[in-house]
């Protein structure tokens, strides 16, 4: 049987190294293929606050599931502690007496291979499979002679296309809300909702996620949201990445039924009072904002943005105020009175809330129910601020 052995941090695991899994399959014949996180690499240290290694184990399952013959090996995170090569090998050769195992590593490994721990035994158990660019530099080739005529080595140079970009250069892309491209769908999601590497969420992938829960109706309006968000922001100086995202996430619970919001509240922890229990209907600003956070990777900040964006709260932060107001004055809305609120919204943010309030609350009053009492509040501490 024709074993390859696939090992790294896979932190994370991504588009170069799933192409370079199927090639090898395909290039060398492997019936197998074992993808092998390490516990702890010897000749590094991972970056700080990296995932746990059975995070980087869920990783690899999920980027290398398509790949035919690939099983993602937890050998190496059972036996903990530093991830030596000779020792994954001597475990593998218990396990398949028969096997011939293929090494494989890039060319930088493949350059300081004479460095390893016990490279003797290595060699005894493995052929080594190079993973170079499709034309194999003259360094590669004469380093690989050298092993065969010096150490007996069988060396095979699998040719594969060029890396587009490393986990490093990866992680710092995630950090600046793109990079998704680089990662199966089903990592980049368990990414985001683990918030590992400091990643902020693409905001073209909240987009295309959030659809999935709303109404098509509502589509037009959350659209418009956003963009008002994000006009807002440039106008009084916030964070427009984080305008965008509150704008696209604000009504992702829209529109589940009374039961379901009670059902969220339920999964998400939701804190809720005697008036929401009453009015489920106005739950969907505190259920979206957990759910948002919960599964969509966003800051704290945003989510309370999307949290206080129907009722308002006592001393709103500016992310709040601009949300509260986009969802009012969104190009969507037509109401008497909207275009004064979009006036002054862009001249006197405070002011436009204090008319907004006022006109939320007589609209609810009118209607012959009650206006939450938060909205009350953030109106009271606005006019007392004055």
């Amino acid at each position: 049987m024709k074993i390859g052995i696939f090992g790294g941090t896979f932190n994370p695991a991504h588009t170069g190294h799933i192409k370079a899994a199927r090639t090898a399959v395909e290039s060398l014949g492997l019936d197998k293929l074992l993808i092998i996180p390490t516990a702890q690499p010897p000749h590094k240290e991972l970056p700080v606050n990296s995932p746990t290694a059975d995070e980087r184990l869920e990783m690899a399952r999920l980027a290398f599931d398509e790949v035919p013959r690939a099983e993602v090996c937890d050998i190496e995170l059972r036996r903990g502690g530093k991830s030596y090569t000779v020792d994954t090998l001597r475990e593998l050769r218990r396990i398949y007496p028969d096997g011939e195992f293929f090494l494989m590593m890039g060319t930088d490994m493949f350059l300081n291979f004479t460095a390893w721990y016990k490279v003797e035994e290595i060699l005894r158990e493995a052929r080594l499979a190079v993973l170079d660019r499709e034309d194999a530099s003259r360094e590669i080739r004469d380093y690989a002679e050298m092993l065969r005529r010096d150490w007996g080595a069988r060396v095979d140079i699998v040719p594969i296309e060029p890396v587009v970009v490393s986990s490093t250069e990866l992680r710092a892309l995630l950090q600046s809300a793109s990079g998704a491209e680089y990662l199966a769908p089903a990592v980049y999601a368990y990414i985001v909702k683990n918030r590992f590497f400091g990643v902020r969420p693409e905001l073209s992938w909240l987009r295309e996620r959030s659809r999935e829960l709303l109404d098509p109706k509502r589509v037009p309006h959350v659209e418009g949201c956003e963009q008002e968000a994000v006009r807002l922001a440039e106008r009084w100086g916030e964070d427009t990445y984080s305008a965008a995202a509150a704008g696209i996430l604000h009504d992702i619970t829209k529109k589940c039924s009374e039961n379901e919001q009670l059902i969220l509240c339920e999964k998400y922890g939701t804190l809720i009072d005697t008036f929401e229990r009453e009015s489920p209907k106005l739950l969907h600003a505190k259920t979206g904002a957990d759910m948002a956070y919960a599964e969509f990777g966003i800051s704290e900040k945003v989510r309370d943005a999307i949290r206080w964006h129907t009722t308002g709260r006592d001393n709103m932060t500016l992310l709040e105020k601009i949300i509260y107001m986009a969802d009012y004055i969104e190009p969507n809305r037509s109401f008497d009175g909207v275009d004064e609120l979009r006036r002054l919204a862009y001249e006197n943010l405070d002011a436009a809330l204090v008319l907004g309030l006022k006109m939320s609350i007589e609209d609810v009053s009118s209607r012959g129910s009650q206006p939450h009492p938060m909205s009350q509040k953030a109106l009271e501490y606005l006019l007392s601020a004055d």
